[in-house]
């Protein structure tokens, strides 16, 4: 399939464009930039530094994609940024780069959908199908596993992570880390705080009923029995750790650097 690069678009001699691509009116695609086939890059928006764009993805107006970080320590020392397929990119939304001191390299996976004006920060590393609603936010460092959700206006902390399958509701402020399958939401306080299971989710996953309802069990056994967490943790491993999903969400939350959103 042939590219169209409209008249008014600026593409660098160094870019590589797949087969079907279509660069809209006012468009810049910077010299180190690769785009697989059958991306749309719209009007106005930029794609820049050591970017790389897998087949199917979207970007819409006004979006600066693979732009230098917002870190002051960044000299711009030519961090890269990789995105998989299928992911679409909405008016205003930016993607930086990495940076040396966080690995170099900002990664998203396949089939994430990005709403207007989100922002992902240096460093980051997102999964494959995370949905962020308009104006959510994460700072640098962060780590979205597959299937996560953030509501609109949702900031998370630097080097926090979210585990697959659980869902951020809108206006939540995230410092610490949240457990996969779990669903957080903000009280009294921005500050997140885990409210239940994600349990509509799960099932329009296709989870069974059986693991639904054995993560429903251990999530009553951590966060609403009032054990200290390692008693809670070891109660959850004897009754429920031959469930593959309990298996994992123990194993997250020990291994958790920034602790967990209790």
């Amino acid at each position: 399939m042939k590219s169209t690069i409209h008249s008014t678009a600026i593409v660098s001699p160094g870019a590589q464009l797949g087969a079907g691509v279509h660069i809209g009116p006012y468009a810049i695609v910077g010299e180190r930039v690769r785009l697989g086939n059958n991306v749309t890059i719209g009007p106005h928006s930029i794609i820049d530094g050591d970017t790389a764009l897998g087949d199917d993805c979207v970007v819409y107006a006004h979006a600066s994609i693979g732009s230098k970080s917002q870190d002051l320590k960044d000299k711009g020392s030519g961090g890269k940024l990789v995105i998989g397929k299928a992911c679409v990119f909405r008016e205003y939304v930016t993607v930086n780069t990495g940076t040396p001191d966080g690995g170099g390299v900002t990664t998203l996976g396949d089939g994430n959908f990005l709403m207007a004006y989100t922002h992902v920060a240096h460093d980051c590393h997102l999964g494959n199908n995370v949905v962020m609603a308009n104006v959510a936010t994460l700072a640098g460092h962060v780590t979205i596993e597959d299937f996560v959700g953030l509501g609109g206006l949702v900031a998370v902390h630097q080097f926090v992570k979210i585990g697959r399958n659980a869902f951020i509701g809108g206006g939540t402020v995230v410092p610490m880390d949240i457990a996969p399958f779990m669903k957080a939401t903000h009280g009294n306080n921005p500050r997140a705080r885990i409210i239940g299971l994600n349990a509509i989710g799960l099932g329009r996953r296709g989870f069974s009923p059986e693991t639904i309802d054995a993560l429903r069990r251990a999530y009553r056994i951590i966060w609403r029995s009032k054990k200290l967490l390692k008693e809670a943790l070891e109660n959850v491993q004897a009754e429920l750790g031959n469930v593959p999903e309990v298996a994992y969400l123990l194993d997250f939350i020990r291994s958790s650097g920034r602790g967990i959103t209790r």
